[in-house]
């Protein structure tokens, strides 16, 4: 079969072709062994001629262990022969409390791929193919392998899936018929079933960047605004006397600063009449009484224009402006403990609007009113539901009531997001992931609670979009190139890589992708990743739905894998148009 080697160019070995029958043909992909004294080169048949066979050099053997990579080419005398079974099971990995199985062998019968546990899911990984081509069919079998597995309980895996479309609560809901252990927990924007749990987002753990990104921020000019509000909201929860005292502090300040304008009185009166509809307290609204000498007035009443054009009792509303001023308030600390509602924050960017004297600044009231409207549009619809006040929570319990269902530790937490549209989707998995992210950070003991981020639909979320240039970083930049060492790891899926961040592309370690054929995703691949063969290109275009092409850190050589559908299924089939169509000739008039 195979003959003397004719010559050896670059990474390709030329040999004699010694079976001249149709049956040759059998062996294209088949992985080879160049056998010499001390020396055993793995190859892989890429081409068959009548006379020839070209084959690809890909590692060497040292001892039982297979190394990728070439130093020293075969001698031109080795021997050549099929792979036997020990050494394809040294590429393909055994079944063990370190390894799990990811599927069949396509080109080996009878052969499972196992690869180690720790070399995919503690480096960050990609699933990407067409849609239709089996990548939902594909985590769910992964997942419900790795739980699968006789030889390990997982009892403490963090495996938070943000699903796009709802695809997986079929697929992993009876988890804990494999273990009565294991629990699976359904969060959603939409509960539907009794076991099903709101998505909530407690506020009092939003920080300026996750407000930021909450309120599409899209210049500098309002960052300093969101950044006040934030420190007013935290103030104000508080409905201590002092903080009340505070709140009289800015509305006098900003009154007074419209009294002493060079407006006229008219045009004063409505802009006071402005601020006390929108900030207003027991001391500073419109029927709050004011006593004189022997008399009282209103709030209101004080601001009645006399024949002359001035303010009736300008001299009492001055008086009593000025005694709500102290200036030791000017440098008021925010409590370190603190709870607020969206409203809550609402109505400190309406202080903050005040207080700042936005009225005569109109780039910056322009920036703080688009800034109030959206922020409206959130309290006035059902994203602002997500977002939720509960009293005082910190990073720690919030973590652990993610994870615990009915008092029990869940493993698997699926978090839908079919019910909002992808501006705001990608908000929560930005924010979420941060908050995974801290909490992985301030562990005392680095990297002892690992989460697992699977983002299906990834390219909604992970994309090059403006929040380094806005506040300094994009969260899925920064856990791809930080996140490996505190055990926050992404496993992003997506059908369209070519819109993804570069950044997070680059950072991965492994890779299953199903059939491709969109010209300038298969380029994207092929230039952002320089470990790719033009092989392996080729072999992907050619995949059945289910199989797929394994490579990185984790696979000893590039493999084609076949998964098993998984049981059972995710939502994730075609419509059944036919079947939509079709009516009984009985029910047509």
């Amino acid at each position: 079969m195979f003959g003397k080697i004719k010559y050896i160019s670059e990474n390709l070995a030329y040999v004699e072709n010694l079976g001249k029958d149709a049956g040759t043909t059998d062996l294209m992909n088949v992985n080879v062994i160049f056998e010499a004294p001390d020396q055993r080169i793995l190859g892989e048949i890429t081409e068959i001629n009548k006379d020839e066979i070209k084959i690809r050099f890909l590692g060497e053997y040292i001892g039982d262990r297979y190394v990728n990579g070439v130093i020293r080419k075969p001698l031109l005398s080795s021997t050549i022969r099929v792979i036997n079974d020990e050494e394809l099971g040294e590429l393909t990995g055994n079944e063990s409390s370190n390894s799990f199985i990811l599927g069949m062998s396509a080109l080996y019968k009878n052969y499972k791929v196992c690869p180690n546990i720790n070399e995919i899911f503690s480096n960050h990984f990609a699933i990407f193919g067409n849609s239709g081509s089996g990548k939902s069919c594909g985590v769910a079998r992964i997942v419900q392998n790795l739980f699968s597995n006789p030889n390990i309980l997982s009892y403490n895996a963090n495996i938070f899936v943000f699903d796009a479309y709802g695809e997986y609560k079929n697929a992993f809901g009876s988890i804990n018929r494999i273990n009565p252990n294991y629990s699976y927990k359904f969060i959603t924007t939409n509960p539907i079933d009794p076991e099903d749990f709101l998505l909530e987002i407690p506020v009092n753990l939003l920080n300026l960047d996750d407000f930021s990104l909450l309120l599409q921020a899209s210049s500098h000019s309002q960052l300093p605004i969101i950044e006040r509000t934030l420190r007013l909201a935290k103030i104000f929860c508080q409905e201590s006397a002092e903080s009340i005292k505070y709140k009289n502090h800015l509305i006098a300040k900003a009154l007074l600063a419209i009294l002493f304008s060079n407006q006229t009185t008219a045009r004063k009166k409505n802009e006071v009449f402005q601020v006390i509809e929108v900030c207003h307290t027991a001391d500073f609204n419109f029927d709050a009484q004011i006593a004189g000498l022997g008399y009282t007035r209103t709030f209101s009443e004080c601001f009645e224009i006399d024949s002359n054009g001035y303010f009736g009792e300008s001299v009492l509303i001055t008086d009593y402006i000025l005694k709500h001023i102290e200036d030791s308030f000017e440098e008021m600390k925010e409590p370190t403990e603190y709870n607020f509602s969206l409203l809550d924050f609402s109505n400190a960017l309406e202080f903050t609007m005040i207080s700042e004297g936005f009225q005569n600044n109109s780039d910056m009231y322009d920036a703080a009113m688009i800034l109030k409207v959206r922020l409206g549009t959130i309290l006035n619809t059902k994203v602002g539901n997500y977002f939720v006040n509960k009293g005082y929570i910190t990073l720690d319990k919030y973590i652990s009531s993610l994870v615990v269902k009915n008092g029990k530790k869940a493993q698997i937490i699926n978090i839908n997001l079919e019910d909002i549209d992808d501006t705001y989707a990608k908000v929560i998995v930005k924010i979420m992931s941060r908050l995974f992210f801290e909490f992985s950070k301030n562990l005392k003991n680095r990297a002892t609670i690992p989460f697992h981020i699977f983002l299906e639909e990834a390219h909604r979320y992970v994309q090059n979009d403006n929040d380094t240039y806005l506040i300094g970083y994009n969260i899925f930049d920064r856990i791809a190139k930080e996140g490996r060492k505190y055990g926050t790891l992404l496993g992003i899926i997506s059908q369209r890589p070519v819109e993804m961040s570069d950044t997070v592309v680059s950072q991965v370690s492994n890779f299953l992708i199903f059939k491709m054929t969109h010209p300038k995703d298969i380029k994207y691949i092929e230039e952002m990743l320089p470990n790719i063969s033009s092989d392996v290109i080729e072999k992907q275009k050619t995949l059945q739905p289910g199989s797929c092409v394994g490579f990185g850190s984790a696979f000893k050589i590039p493999m084609i894998i076949k998964l098993e559908l998984p049981n059972p299924l995710p939502y994730s089939s075609n419509c059944n148009v036919a079947g939509c169509w079709n009516v009984k000739k009985d029910n047509v008039n």
